[in-house]
């Protein structure tokens, strides 16, 4: 019997039997692409926010895809990039920490988590150099730090530590800049999620491929929290108090907040 039946990886088990991600073949013009994820840091711990749209080339696909999930009880994934890829992704990453914690008793480390990622995108680098790329962005609570951390990877796998925030996705120039632009070191989680908002409305305003909120249709950015609590999912009603305060400053200056200190 291989070792590897009794490894703490599931991704290696699964390899055994099936050779990697589970991805079925399509055409590229049928691929469905989800855009703009942006994360950002406050005191204790991290937000992560993504829009709801997905594109099929020129076309709207979709207007209230999910794109931020939880990878377990203190962590975040968000995708972005060819969506069937890399909501499989998520799933085998979710399996993948509970795998292991089921087998060895306690949970990865952050350190250990971020870099298990980067196993499940290797993967899938085949395919990536094809176009059928997926980019996640992962935020997590480090308990040792007692603070959130936020990672970003390339297609390769490479995993990269940022600090205080980033995005990912077609709009994640613009939703950076914004991001940039409105950052304190010292915000508390409601300060954070007003900014990632902001952030996913500048890149909406710029980026067609990603969208802002559909007041109209309550389809809002799927908004989480995750601190020494654990995950949790903004409630709509929370969002919509924050983007009717965002829509009623942007009536008065379009382009949205300036950073509130110089």
């Amino acid at each position: 019997m291989s070792d590897l039946s009794y490894s703490s990886s599931f991704y290696e088990f699964l390899k055994l039997n099936q050779g990697g991600l589970p991805i079925k073949n399509n055409k590229m013009e049928q691929i469905v692409h989800g855009t703009t994820i942006v994360a950002v840091a406050f005191a204790g711990g991290v937000v992560m926010a993504g829009d709801r749209r997905a594109t099929m080339g020129n076309y709207v696909a979709q207007n209230d895809i999910e794109k931020v999930f939880p990878a377990d009880d203190f962590s975040a994934i968000g995708i972005a990039g060819s969506a069937g890829i890399a909501i499989e992704l998520v799933k085998l990453f979710q399996v993948e920490l509970e795998h292991y914690e089921k087998i060895e008793g306690m949970p990865l480390s952050v350190e250990g988590k971020a870099n298990r990622l980067s196993v499940l995108l290797r993967g899938n680098l085949g395919l990536a150099l094809e176009g059928l790329a997926a980019l996640p962005l992962y935020a997590a609570y480090d308990p040792k730090r007692e603070s959130g951390r936020v990672f970003s990877y390339d297609i390769t796998g490479g995993r990269y530590e940022e600090h205080d925030y980033f995005a990912v996705g077609s709009g994640s120039l613009f939703a950076r800049a914004s991001l940039k632009k409105m950052f304190e070191p010292d915000q508390d989680s409601n300060f954070a999620i007003k900014i990632a908002l902001e952030s996913i409305y500048d890149a909406a305003e710029e980026d067609s491929a990603t969208a802002g909120p559909d007041m109209a249709r309550n389809i809002y950015p799927v908004v989480v929290k995750v601190d020494e609590k654990g995950f949790e999912k903004i409630e709509q009603s929370q969002l919509t108090a924050t983007l009717n305060k965002i829509l009623a400053g942007r009536k008065n200056r379009p382009d949205g907040p300036i950073a509130r200190h110089s």
